[in-house]
């Protein structure tokens, strides 16, 4: 599947994250200004937190007002990951989500 070098570059960002710390999913998302934001799924015992929700509350947390883009790797891809988004309460609906594989190759594009 061709994507824009933009849009790979969120899908290297995931994969390196998920690679870092050896979490279920990595993501990252774009923001309105180009920003990205990296993170892993994070799961201890107090807090559990989904890489993708994790991306956007990082953007968040920067002062993003939406999202342009986001990717998510995994080596299963359930569709509720997509569905149940932070990126969707940011952005609302029609918001690309690269999903791909560990090796870094794009297996859908979910929509927000």
């Amino acid at each position: 599947m061709d994507i824009t070098p933009e849009d790979a570059k969120l899908v290297t960002l995931a994969r390196a994250s998920r690679a870092r710390t050896g979490a279920r999913h990595g993501a990252a998302v774009r923001d309105q200004d180009g920003r990205t934001y990296a993170a892993s799924t994070v799961e201890l015992p107090s807090v559990k937190i989904d890489a993708l929700d994790l991306a956007v509350a990082m953007a968040v947390s920067s002062g993003a007002t939406g999202i342009e883009a986001a990717a998510l790797v995994a080596d299963r891809h359930p569709e509720p990951i997509v569905r149940g988004t932070a990126v969707r309460d940011l952005s609302g609906g029609g918001v690309n989500v690269f999903i791909a594989d560990p090796a870094g190759d794009v297996v859908r594009v979910g929509t927000t």
